[in-house]
């Protein structure tokens, strides 16, 4: 599981541990910059990675792994703290705005101007970094030559941590609350001096409660366009390559780019979560920083690697696997497509019968009737999270804990084995009996021994059935047709296996559930399930190989307190409360080369009692510690979100620490309209 660490390299590397780059406005971004001895003399592309995430602290081991080698391969990477995170000047106020997009824009500027650079600039970023790489390559920016973007995505709405289907995510609630905790620090004092201390008052002042701005956007508006590249992929031309993971919430992204972008292109998903392939997790990790090479040397120095003759997608097929919440390893095979979407695959549609999935062809003369559903919420504790991290066991556990409560088919045993690619649909025609309603809908694989594997999932808020901007109330009682778009998956099922599609009206708490306990009829007799069956192909399969994943050598730490992890799932039979706990507690570093101690935990508690609607809450809280000699600070957030069939009340605090002294002290109380929610 572990890269092999590299520690020579075709170039000699040195690293600018602080710069200074200057703003229009004259708030400077501070970058780290690793670089051939020899740049000055012989120059080389930039490759920008441009993030709030604090180089100096909280990315710096994961930097030292990739940046380095880079740099030792002959490029000078670059990375960059946006605008009031890490050490750099200003306040961040939110994601993606225009700010932002615009010093974006002058760092690619700064980076072509350079003496050491050739003025050709790549960007490469990990979920905010692979978001803001294709917002600025859509802006055409002079010198942004290419862009590879990991866990991101083209469309904030209809696919990020804030809502799927229309049904706002619990994602949204953790998501704020981590930013929430990154912008209570301050910037190191050993990096800009004594302006350090105004800098963190001007953070804890200025960067305000995200999740109470993003709760008050429920449908796709305005505020989630900007930033959608797919609002105009036209424009964005320049090479892409775009990598996820099944177990990360963005391998949607990947297909649609490869459908929807003008240029040249590639994709890239594997059985990993939400991190670079390269230190990839469920496994197997490849030579991902081997692959980025080669397309940066094809695009940045016009050297033919070959990359672009490889299939335009490739892709990792998933063996069957019994259920877990967490994977070391996921066992399978790498697969191609030279276009996508693929004419090889093909449409496979099942019909719904009583209790059964029919193939569509073998359906005959059945009765399949109308069937109702009116989920506990207990439905979905046991689902795992939106997107995964691997930092806990974060994965959907047996589905067999989900399935009580919600509408099951299964197909008999499969004959002989079948691989799909692509996106699953369900085409379910349902009526409900209030004006507000959701549907979330499980493809699983049944093993022979029982167990239920979860492989993808839809939701869909039922008003959202015709638009996501303009979401339209139910009629109480009249059918309608809606199509649900899984999530989409590379799976094999094997001959003996049997396929499941399990219908719920809730799925707490991966998303908020509707207003009211809704109660669904579905009509089998017009709904059923396609799959995206593909055809073996083994010469283009067997063709496929990555070299093992390779790395610079991690920055060197200590180990002050371990991490400590935990996911539960308890039920009080007494007060009937329900509790889905989440403890992230990364434990305290010491990193050796700045002598700076970093400790940073948070937890999230998701409950609900006796199954009812109004006692849904989100609870979270994040813990801060930076220390150095006789420097110490510390910050505490906590978030928590109730509920009403009318409103969403959000209550949040802020505290910070200089030592022992509090220096900051923050709360805020809020109500949120609930508009077709």
């Amino acid at each position: 599981m572990h890269a092999h660490v590299r520690t020579e390299f075709p170039r000699p590397v040195r690293c600018i541990p602080h710069t200074w780059i200057p703003m229009p406005d004259g708030v400077r971004l501070s970058a780290r910059i690793w670089l051939p001895e020899d740049a000055g003399d012989d120059p080389v592309p930039a490759i920008l990675e441009y993030i709030p995430y604090r180089k100096n602290d909280a990315t710096a081991v994961r930097d030292s792994t990739m940046h380095p080698w880079f740099a030792g391969h002959g490029y000078a990477a670059v990375r960059v703290d946006i605008r009031g995170s890490g050490d750099s000047e200003g306040v961040l106020e939110d994601e993606y705005l225009e700010r932002e997009l615009l010093d974006g824009e002058e760092i690619i500027r700064w980076l072509a101007a350079q003496p050491w650079c050739t003025g050709k600039v790549g960007m490469i970023g990990i979920s905010w970094g692979g978001f803001n790489g294709l917002m600025l390559a859509g802006r055409n920016v002079p010198g942004l030559e290419a862009v590879i973007t990991a866990c991101s995505t083209d469309d904030r709405y209809a696919d990020d941590v804030h809502s799927m289907g229309g049904c706002m995510l619990l994602d949204n609630v953790s998501w704020a609350s981590t930013m929430f905790g990154f912008n209570s620090l301050p910037p190191d004092p050993d990096v800009v001096g004594d302006s350090w201390r105004d800098m963190w008052k001007g953070r804890l002042e200025g960067s305000g409660l995200w999740l109470d701005k993003w709760m008050r956007h429920q449908h796709r508006d305005d505020y989630w366009k900007h930033g959608s590249v797919c609002e105009d992929i036209g424009k964005l031309s320049c090479p892409v390559m775009a990598v996820s993971g099944w177990a990360d919430g963005y391998s949607n992204t990947v297909f649609r780019l490869l459908e929807t972008l003008p240029g040249p292109r590639l994709g890239l998903v594997g059985p990993w979560s939400h991190t670079y392939p390269h230190l990839g997790r469920p496994g197997p990790a490849i030579g991902f920083l081997q692959e980025a090479l080669r397309f940066w040397d094809k695009w940045l120095k016009g050297i033919e690697t070959g990359i672009m003759n490889e299939p335009m997608l490739r892709a990792w097929m998933q063996d069957p696997a019994e259920p877990s919440p967490a994977y070391d390893l996921r066992s399978g095979h790498w697969v191609g497509e030279n276009s996508w979407p693929s004419p090889r695959i093909g449409k496979h549609t099942w019909v719904l019968d009583q209790a059964r999935l029919v193939p569509e062809n073998r359906a005959g003369n059945i009765d399949p009737g109308t069937f109702t559903v009116q989920s506990p919420l207990s439905v979905g504790m046991f689902g795992g999270k939106w997107c995964s991290y691997s930092a806990t066991p974060d994965l959907p556990f047996d589905q067999r804990f989900e399935d009580g409560g919600a509408l099951v088919f299964d197909s008999d045993p499969l004959c002989e084995d079948m691989q799909i690619l692509g996106a699953p649909v369900a085409e379910l025609t349902l009526s409900a009996d209030r004006p507000v309603a959701m549907v979330a809908v499980r493809l699983s694989a049944i093993s022979e021994n029982g167990g239920v594997t979860r492989i993808t999932y839809g939701l869909l808020n039922l008003t959202h059935r015709n638009s996501h901007e303009h979401p339209e109330p139910l009629e109480p009682g009249t059918p309608y047709t809606v199509r649900i778009a899984m999530n989409e998956a590379g799976q094999t099922f094997r001959a003996g296996q049997r396929l499941r599609l399990a219908v719920s009206s809730s799925y707490w708490p991966l998303a908020w559930p509707a207003p009211e306990d809704a109660r669904l009829t579905l009509h089998a007799a017009s709904s059923s399930l396609t799959l995206p069956v593909r055809p073996p192909e083994p010469n283009m399969d067997a063709a496929i190989v990555f070299q093992p994943a390779e790395s610079a050598l991690p920055a060197a730490q200590e180990t002050v307190r371990p991490p400590r992890m935990r996911w539960n799932v308890n039920h009080d039979f007494g007060s009937l409360e329900n509790v889905v706990e989440v403890i992230e507690d990364n434990g305290v570093v010491r990193f050796e080369d700045t002598g700076l101690c970093m400790g940073y935990g948070q937890s999230e508690w998701y409950r609900f009692t006796a199954n009812d609607y109004g006692t849904v809450t989100a609870e979270t809280a994040t813990d801060w510690l930076l220390e150095r000699d006789s420097w110490r600070v510390r910050t505490q957030t906590h978030t928590l979100v109730t509920v009403t069939s009318e409103e969403f009340r959000i209550r949040a605090e802020l505290d910070a620490w200089e030592d022992k002294t509090r220096v900051f002290s923050r709360s805020w109380d809020t109500r949120v309209r609930r508009d077709c929610l």
